[in-house]
């Protein structure tokens, strides 16, 4: 089992390299021929994901959201998943050029970490960690949606606002439809981390006796969720649109890799 899984980690990177390749062709040529082979390559690497987490899963005997190899390979696996989902639901141009390639750099980041399989430590073994984990990654996946919508925002303003009509001009969708993706998908990212928030919390108090540590994993937590929230209400009660909400997709996805990896590493946290 451990070299299988060797094998479909190895054919992970393989595949989804290829889907950027190819996302990146179609963005060059406007193909559609090409966009099509590239979203089924990238639905391919999306099974491959779910049988790499599998295996490790039968390996390690527990939800495989430990450490940082697990964390970040937890994340590209719901980026795809909500993705693929949003383009079942939504159609905007070009969006899997630029998801693609934040799955194939979370998936890289994963590759540069240790994949070494530790026993579970008495605090995480509660039914709370997967949930608790599961929401919050999947709340980043769509804050990281809202972040490549929000690149594309600035591009196609940036453009627009020179009245160039450049490269992007043409390959980017409306402003109007980049802010809507860009709600949307915040919308949803909130949801999850919410929801997230509160089984941490519960998972803290079974192991610790306190909802609330004042860890630096939870502090950044909960500054990424205010700077959501923030959005979120400027939003719906002073109007924010387009560009001031684009930059703060782009600071909040920022504050979410910290909290992910900086925290992780520089500040200890687990």
């Amino acid at each position: 089992m451990k070299e299988l899984s060797f094998v479909f980690f190895q054919a992970v990177l393989g595949t989804t390299f290829l889907a950027c390749v190819l996302y990146l062709v179609f963005f060059v040529s406007q193909n559609g021929k090409v966009r099509k082979v590239a979203r089924m390559i990238l639905i391919l690497s999306g099974v491959l994901q779910t049988l790499y987490i599998g295996s490790r899963l039968l390996l390690a005997g527990y939800t495989p959201i430990t450490s940082a190899h697990e964390a970040v390979m937890f994340f590209a696996w719901a980026t795809t998943l909500a993705y693929l989902s949003f383009r079942w639901r939504y159609t905007v141009k070009n969006f899997g050029t630029f998801v693609s390639w934040l799955i194939m750099f979370l998936l890289i980041a994963a590759a540069m970490a240790s994949r070494e399989i530790l026993p579970l430590k008495p605090v995480l073994q509660s039914w709370y960690l997967p949930i608790h984990a599961s929401l919050s990654l999947f709340a980043y996946a769509f804050f990281s949606l809202a972040f490549c919508g929000a690149l594309m925002y600035l591009l196609q303003e940036r453009e627009l606002k020179r009245k160039t009509f450049g490269y992007f001009f043409a390959r980017l969708p409306s402003l109007d439809a980049l802010d809507q993706l860009n709600s949307h998908c915040v919308a949803a990212g909130f949801v999850f981390m919410t929801l997230g928030i509160v089984t941490g919390s519960l998972w803290t108090k079974q192991a610790s006796g306190t909802y609330w540590q004042w860890h630096p994993k939870e502090i950044w937590s909960m500054v990424t969720w205010i700077l959501y929230l923030v959005m979120i209400h400027q939003r719906f009660t002073a109007g924010w649109r387009g560009k001031r909400t684009a930059i703060m997709a782009v600071a909040g996805f920022a504050t979410l890799l910290f909290t992910l990896l900086g925290v992780m590493y520089p500040l200890g946290g687990a």
